[in-house]
Order: C-alpha cells, then structure tokens, then sequence
C-alpha cells in the first residue's frame, strides 16, 4: 500500500457567515467588507473565501489570499489553514510548501483540526518538512480525536500499512470505521479491506474498541 495521499482542499469548507444559496451575497460581501476595513479577523476570512470562490465577487485568488493574510496575521486559524492551503496549491500564490506547513502549523497548533491533517500530509510526504511519519501519526490521532474524518481514515491507514505506528489491523479497524460512520467511502472500502484479514475475534474487539470511543465523544463534545 502507497501512503495516503489525501489533501484536503483550502475550499472545502464554507465558513460560517456565508451562505453559498444566499440571495443577496452582495449584502453579505458588503457586510464582510465593512468589517474586514475595520480589521475583523472573521469578516477578512470571509471575504477571502468570497474571492477564493467567487461568490458575491469576481473569483480573485490574489484579492483571497491578501484577505486572508490580514486575517492569519491577527493569529485566526482558519485564515492560517486557508492560507496555507492557498500556498500548497499555488494558488494566488507562488506554491511554497516550507511556508504551507509554517501556516498548517500555526492552525494547528491552536488545535485546528484540519491543518492537523494537511501538516500530517506534509509530514508523511516529505513536503515541506523531512519526512516523518511518527509526526505524521502524532498529528493525524490530535485530529482523529476531534471526530475529523479525514484524519480517523488517514490513522487508520497508517496502522494498517505500519508506518510511523507499528502494524496494527486491529486499529486500523476501529479509526477507519468511526471515519466510515461520517460517511467517508474512503474509509468504509479500507475497513473491508482490513477484515478481510482479520480473526473474527479481532473483528468483535475493533467493534467493541469503536463503540467505546463513540459513547466517549458524544456529538458536541469536541
């Protein structure tokens, strides 16, 4: 198995405070505007990710990534990770990896859980930063325990192919089985590849391990 090459895209996420099937977006921008000339972190996040897309406003990734600098600066996560994001891709930008991971590591370091992911990415793939997968894991499982499924597919994955972890088919089960239960088909073929070779008694464990952590992090927990 090749390590797990899932990058979550800058734009995957509508922040909150625009609504896509909104039908007055330029009140919406209007309203961000005002803010972000004022110097609010949220409103500049906004507006970036409006340019970034192109809603309410022409799609600019040059105006997105100068609105959220100002907002990263001010130490905003999610304009860090969308910054970083933007650098990855090279998007806006001239694509950096080295100043990828600095921003994905800002974020994440507030507990991001999304750059957690990506900085993981990073690590497991040598971009940016020496490779190193036990930083690798060590960022996936701040996410995993977040409930993000991403980072529950890409630990789980990691536990089956034993890098950065030693082999573990057992959690490879229980992290790619909870990710499943939020929908990643990613995850789901992963598990029926996993227990495939698996005893039925390690089957019954992953399951048990896996209602556990479930009834641990209740929705709205994290």
């Amino acid at each position: 198995m090749k390590k797990p090459l899932l990058f979550v895209l800058a734009l995957a996420v509508i922040p909150v405070g625009v609504d896509a099937q909104a039908p007055d977006l330029e009140e919406t921008r209007a309203r961000a505007e005002q803010g972000a000339e004022q110097g609010d972190a949220d409103a500049q996040f906004i507006l970036g990710f409006m340019y970034a897309n192109g809603e309410g406003v022409p799609e600019d990734d040059a105006e997105a990534v100068r609105w959220y600098r100002l907002a990263a600066e001010q130490g905003y996560s999610p304009a860090q990770f969308y910054l970083g994001a933007m650098y990855a891709n090279g998007e806006g930008v001239p694509e950096d990896d080295v100043e990828a991971v600095r921003l994905y590591r800002l974020a994440a370091e507030q507990g991001y859980a999304t750059a957690q992911t990506n900085l993981g990415v990073m690590y497991a793939n040598g971009e940016g930063v020496p490779e190193d997968d036990v930083e690798a894991v060590r960022l996936y499982r701040l996410a995993a325990e977040q409930g993000y499924a991403y980072a529950q597919y890409n630990l789980g994955f990691m536990y089956a192919i034993g890098e950065g972890v030693p082999e573990d088919y057992v959690l490879a089960y229980v992290w790619c089985n909870l990710a499943a239960a939020r929908g990643g088909d990613l995850a789901q073929k992963l598990k029926d590849t996993i227990a495939q070779q698996m005893t039925r008694e390690q089957i019954a464990e992953a399951q048990r391990l896996s209602r556990e952590w479930i009834e641990a992090h209740p929705p709205g927990s994290n």
